[in-house]
C-alpha cells in the first residue's frame, strides 16, 4: 500500500507540471519572434566565426557581417522577447495558473528565468555594442562601402594613414559621435536606394567637413612658433633620356614668430574670412583681414567684381582645411605619379621615352578598371614592340613591370564607375596643374580699394636653391646626392 501523501500511479506518470517556461515564451507573436530572431543569430554567428578566421582579413564584409548585422538581428530578437511578455502578461498569468501547481515554486522559477536572461541581455548587449562601435571606427569598416574606394585607395599611402577615420571625421563629444552616426545612416540609404552622388562630394562641398579645431588642433600645435622645411622635388622630362629635373625649395612654413605661411594666416589674433561661390571652395573672389590686435582690416576683392554683390553672402572662416583640404586622401596628377615612381625606382628611368608613353597612357579614357589593368600593359610593350624592339628583346622584365606599375598609379587616382577621374579632387597645398591651390587668393589680381595687393611674392612663401636643374649642386652639399641616385633604379 502506497503512503497515503503519495500520488496515485496515474498522475505520477503523468508529464510533470510547474514549467511555465514554454507558456512563457509562446504568450505572444513577439516574444516568439524574438526567440526566432535570438536562435537565428546564434546559428549564424556559428557560422560566420569560423569564417572570419580564415578570411576575415581579405573581406571586410565578414567583419560587417559579424559586428553589425548579426548583433542587431540578435539585439533586435533580447527587445522583442521581454516586450512580447509584457504585451500577454494577462495571458501569461492565466497560462501559468492552469500549468502549475504549486504557484510559489513557479514564481521563484520564473524569477530566476527573468533574471538569467536581463543579465544575459546585459553581457551580450554591452559587449555587442563595444565591438560593434568599436568595428564601425575602424579603418577596415569605411572602405567596405565600395563609394568609398577612392578615398580608400588615397588614404592608405598617406600621411594619416595611421590614424581611424573616426579621428578626422567625427566632432568631439556625445553631439559629435551622435551627428556622425546620423551622416552615416543617410549615406547607407542613398547607397542602398541607388541615390548616392558620383563622384562623391568632398568633406568641404557636402558641408559635412569637422571644424579643423575639433580635429586637426587636437594633434598640430598651432601657435608653433617657426618652422622651415626643405623640400626637394624631382620631375623628368618626356624625352628618350627622362632627363631629370630637379628643384629644391626651403619651404618658409613659418610661425608665431616667424611669419611665413602658417605666422600669415594662422598667427592669434588674426581672423582671415573669405567669400566662396562654389562648394568646394576653388573659385574666392573678396578676402577680408582682420587684426584683432591692432584692429586693421582689409577687403581685398578680385579684379572686375563688384564688392557690393557679395554684401550678404556667406563669410567662411579660414581654417586648416582650406589648404590642407587634402591632408589625408590627397589624389595625384598623372606627371606627379610619373615622376615619383621613376623617383623612388619603381620603374627603370633609363626605358627610353618612359616619361612620355607613361603620361599618355595614364591620361587615355579607359572606359572600366579591368580594360585599364590589361590594356597599359599591353600598350606600352605594343610601343616598345614597335619604335624599340631591341629594348623589348632585351629587357622585357623591365617593360613589363613598367606597365604594371602604370596600371596600379592610374587604378589608385581613376574609378570611371564612381566619377572619379584625374583632378576631380583638387589639393589645395601649394599649386598645380590640378588646382590653383595659393592662388585661389594670391593670383595677384585681389586687391584693396586703395590697390593694396594681395601678394603673389614668391620669396615670401619659398626661396628656391635650384629650379629644374638636371645636377644641382646643392644637393651634393647637402648630402641627397647619392641617396636620391641610389634610390632612383637605373
Amino acid at each position: 500500500m502506497a503512503p497515503p501523501d503519495e500520488p496515485p500511479a496515474a498522475e505520477r506518470a503523468s508529464p510533470p507540471r510547474n514549467r511555465p517556461v514554454l507558456a512563457l515564451v509562446t504568450a505572444h507573436w513577439l516574444s516568439q519572434l524574438g526567440l526566432g530572431l535570438i536562435v537565428t543569430a546564434f546559428v549564424t554567428w556559428l557560422v560566420v566565426v569560423p569564417v572570419r578566421l580564415e578570411h576575415g582579413e581579405e573581406n571586410p564584409y565578414i567583419g560587417l557581417a559579424l559586428f553589425g548585422v548579426v548583433p542587431a538581428v540578435l539585439l533586435l530578437g533580447l527587445v522583442l522577447t521581454p516586450l512580447g511578455l509584457w504585451r500577454a502578461r494577462a495571458r501569461l498569468r492565466a497560462r501559468v495558473a492552469a500549468s502549475v501547481d504549486d504557484r510559489r515554486l513557479a514564481l521563484r522559477r520564473l524569477l530566476v528565468f527573468v533574471l538569467v536572461v536581463g543579465v544575459f541581455n546585459l553581457i551580450v548587449g554591452t559587449q555587442v555594442t563595444a565591438r560593434a562601435v568599436h568595428h564601425m571606427e575602424t579603418t577596415e569598416f569605411c572602405g567596405s562601402c565600395h563609394v568609398m574606394a577612392p578615398e580608400s585607395a588615397a588614404f592608405d599611402p598617406g600621411a594619416h594613414a595611421g590614424l581611424q577615420c573616426v579621428d578626422c571625421h567625427v566632432g568631439t563629444g556625445v553631439e559629435g559621435w551622435i551627428d556622425s552616426k546620423m551622416q552615416g545612416t543617410r549615406q547607407l540609404l542613398q547607397v542602398l536606394t541607388g541615390r548616392v552622388a558620383r563622384p562623391i562630394p568632398s568633406g568641404i562641398a557636402s558641408g559635412k567637413m569637422v571644424p579643423s579645431s575639433e580635429t586637426c588642433e587636437r594633434c598640430h600645435w598651432t601657435e608653433r612658433p617657426a618652422a622651415l622645411k626643405l623640400q626637394v622635388h624631382r620631375a623628368y622630362a618626356e624625352d628618350e633620356a627622362n632627363t631629370p629635373e630637379t628643384t629644391v625649395l626651403t619651404l618658409h612654413v613659418g610661425g608665431t614668430h616667424m611669419g611665413g605661411i602658417h605666422g600669415a594666416h594662422a598667427t592669434p589674433g588674426v581672423e582671415i574670412r573669405f567669400v566662396a561661390t562654389d562648394p568646394a571652395r576653388q573659385d574666392v573672389p573678396l578676402v577680408e583681414y582682420h587684426d584683432t590686435e591692432t584692429g586693421e582690416r582689409r577687403t581685398y576683392v578680385r579684379e572686375g567684381v563688384d564688392p557690393a554683390s557679395f554684401a550678404d553672402a556667406e563669410r567662411v572662416t579660414m581654417s586648416c582645411i582650406d589648404c590642407h583640404n587634402r591632408a589625408a586622401h590627397a589624389f595625384q596628377s598623372p606627371d606627379r605619379a610619373v615622376d615619383l615612381a621613376l623617383t623612388f625606382g619603381l620603374v627603370s628611368s633609363s626605358l627610353p621615352f618612359l616619361k612620355q608613353q607613361g603620361l599618355e597612357l595614364l591620361r587615355r579614357d579607359w572606359p572600366s578598371a579591368e580594360e585599364a589593368q590589361r590594356g597599359i600593359p599591353a600598350a606600352l610593350a605594343d610601343y616598345y614592340r614597335a619604335q624599340h624592339p631591341d629594348v623589348l628583346a632585351s629587357r622585357a622584365g623591365d617593360v613589363e613591370e613598367a606597365g604594371r606599375v602604370l596600371a596600379g598609379l592610374w587604378a589608385r587616382n581613376v574609378f570611371p564607375e564612381l566619377g572619379v577621374t584625374w583632378g576631380t579632387y583638387p589639393d589645395n597645398r601649394g599649386h598645380s596643374e590640378q588646382s590653383p591651390g595659393c592662388f585661389r587668393c594670391h593670383a595677384g589680381d585681389h586687391e584693396t580699394a586703395d590697390g593694396q595687393v594681395l601678394t603673389q611674392d614668391c620669396f615670401r612663401c619659398h626661396a628656391a636653391s635650384a629650379v629644374g636643374e638636371e645636377d644641382p649642386e646643392i644637393l651634393r652639399q647637402l648630402g641627397l646626392s647619392r641617396p636620391i641616385e641610389q634610390m632612383q633604379r637605373r
